[in-house]
C-alpha cells in the first residue's frame, strides 16, 4: 500500500499543475484547510465552498486540481490496482500541500483536510494511510477507497482527530455500507467520529453538514 514519503515522492499525473489557493497566504494564516474536489469538478469550484465557513478569516485554502479533473478513472469501489497512477497520485498532491503548509509553519493540528465525493474519498484514504493529529478530516459522500476495506492495512493513531462524515443513505456513487466500514476504521485509529446519514438526499453538500464544518473550524480557532 503506497504511503507518501517526503524521500521518494511520487511523479505522476496530479504532479504537473500546482494548488489553487484562496484566503491568508500560509506564512500569515492560523490554519489551513486543503480542499478535494470531486470527479469532473475544479480545484477553483472545491475552494467557492469556503464562502459558507464562518470564522475562517485567519485560514489560508489550498486545492490541489487533479489531472483531466479525475483523481482516479473508476470508482472508488474498484481494486486499488486499477485506479493507479491516480490514486497514489493524488495522495501524493495532498501530501505536497500539507508539507508546504508545515514548512511555512502550521501544525498539522491546525490543519483540516476536506474533500467532497471523490475527493472525500481520497482525503478519507490520504489520512488513513498517513495518520496523525490533524486537525480534521470532512468527508462529504465518501469513503475509504478499495474493493474491500480491510482493517489490517491500517495503523497508527489519530489521537482523538475530529473526523466527520456526511452521506445520504440513498447516494447512488457512495453506498452506506461503505461509510459505515470506513467510520469502523476510523474509530480503530482513535477518531472522535461523527457519522450523520441523511434519509433520501442526494449526492450534495446540505446545510447540516455545513455546521458540523464550522464546528470543526470553530475548535481549530480555539485550539
Amino acid at each position: 500500500m503506497f504511503r507518501a514519503d517526503i524521500d521518494n515522492p511520487f511523479k505522476g499525473p496530479h504532479q504537473q499543475s500546482l494548488p489553487v489557493t484562496a484566503g491568508l497566504p500560509p506564512n500569515q494564516a492560523k490554519a489551513a484547510m486543503v480542499m478535494i474536489h470531486g470527479r469532473g469538478a475544479t480545484a477553483e469550484s472545491i475552494l467557492t465552498l469556503a464562502n459558507e465557513f464562518e470564522n475562517a478569516e485567519e485560514f489560508h485554502f489550498a486545492a490541489p486540481q487533479a489531472s483531466q479533473f479525475t483523481w482516479y478513472p473508476y470508482s472508488f469501489l474498484a481494486p486499488t490496482d486499477k485506479n493507479e497512477p491516480g490514486l497514489s497520485s493524488g495522495l501524493q498532491a495532498i501530501f505536497d500541500v500539507i508539507t508546504h503548509l508545515e514548512k511555512s509553519g502550521i501544525k498539522k493540528e491546525k490543519i483540516i483536510l476536506l474533500g467532497f465525493s471523490q475527493g472525500a474519498c481520497l482525503a478519507s484514504e490520504y489520512v488513513a494511510r498517513h495518520p496523525a493529529n490533524y486537525g480534521g478530516l470532512i468527508a462529504l459522500s465518501g469513503g475509504l477507497i478499495g474493493d474491500a476495506v480491510a482493517a489490517d492495512n491500517y495503523s497508527g493513531s489519530l489521537d482523538g482527530m475530529p473526523y466527520f462524515v456526511g452521506c445520504s443513505d440513498i447516494d447512488p456513487h457512495i453506498p452506506v455500507e461503505r461509510v459505515h466500514e470506513s467510520a469502523s476504521v476510523f474509530e480503530m485509529l482513535g477518531a472522535s467520529v461523527k457519522k450523520n446519514i441523511y434519509p433520501g438526499m442526494g449526492h450534495t453538500v446540505n446545510e447540516d453538514e455545513l455546521i458540523h464544518v464550522n464546528k470543526i473550524i470553530e475548535k481549530i480557532n480555539r485550539s
